[in-house]
């Protein structure tokens, strides 16, 4: 009995060492490593005022208009701070990033405002209107040759005239006996035997 007693005393004390001395390299360990700094997270200010609401999908321009540049989009369910309105009230001035001075436009008709009206926000100038590269314009008094230049139109070109066969009349000698004469000679000869045939039959 008193061997056993001896036995589990000196297991204890030794389990006892050991764990004294696990605690201290613990102890050692963290000690060595670097102390690293504990950052306090700020809260991040939150907008109080109007809010646009984007319940679809629109079209963010540098300007009330839509002749102002396209600078982005926003979809449906993202929200923007309202900081102005056109004149009429029928475009709302939003803190945008990506738009000149992180400011842009949407138009009101396709958002809601929470936290307030459009009558109430306050009239925000435009800015000014992108200008349009100049059109070319053409002068008739300045063309010059190498630039237009005129095209010469097919012209008609008659065939030549045909040539017509013509008949004479024949010479039938008789010193310009009439050839009528002639014709008119013989039927009266033919009529005349005719009727002599004719009469000759009859007797």
């Amino acid at each position: 009995m008193r061997r056993t007693a001896k036995l589990l005393t000196l297991i204890a004390s030794l389990a006892g060492l050991l764990a004294l001395a696990g605690l201290n390299s613990g102890l050692l360990l963290a000690a060595q490593l670097p102390q690293l700094p504990t950052e306090t997270l700020q809260p991040t200010a939150t907008f109080g005022g109007p809010t646009v609401f984007v319940s679809e999908q629109v079209n963010v321009r540098s300007g009330p208009g839509t002749n102002y540049d396209q600078v982005g989009v926003m979809v449906a369910g993202q929200t923007a701070p309202a900081l102005g309105r056109s004149q009429a009230g029928e475009w709302i001035q939003i803190e945008y990033p990506g738009g000149p001075g992180n400011r842009a436009w949407v138009f009101a008709l396709l958002v809601a405002l929470r936290a307030g009206t459009v009558d109430a926000l306050p009239v925000v100038g435009p800015p000014p209107t992108p200008t349009l590269p100049p059109t070319p314009t053409f002068e008739l008094g300045t063309a010059s040759a190498s630039t237009a230049t005129a095209t010469r139109l097919p012209t008609f070109t008659p065939a030549p005239p045909v040539a017509q066969a013509t008949f004479g009349t024949p010479d039938l000698g008789g010193g310009g006996f009439p050839p009528a004469l002639l014709i008119l000679g013989l039927f009266v000869i033919g009529v005349f035997a005719g009727v002599v045939a004719i009469l000759r039959q009859r007797a």
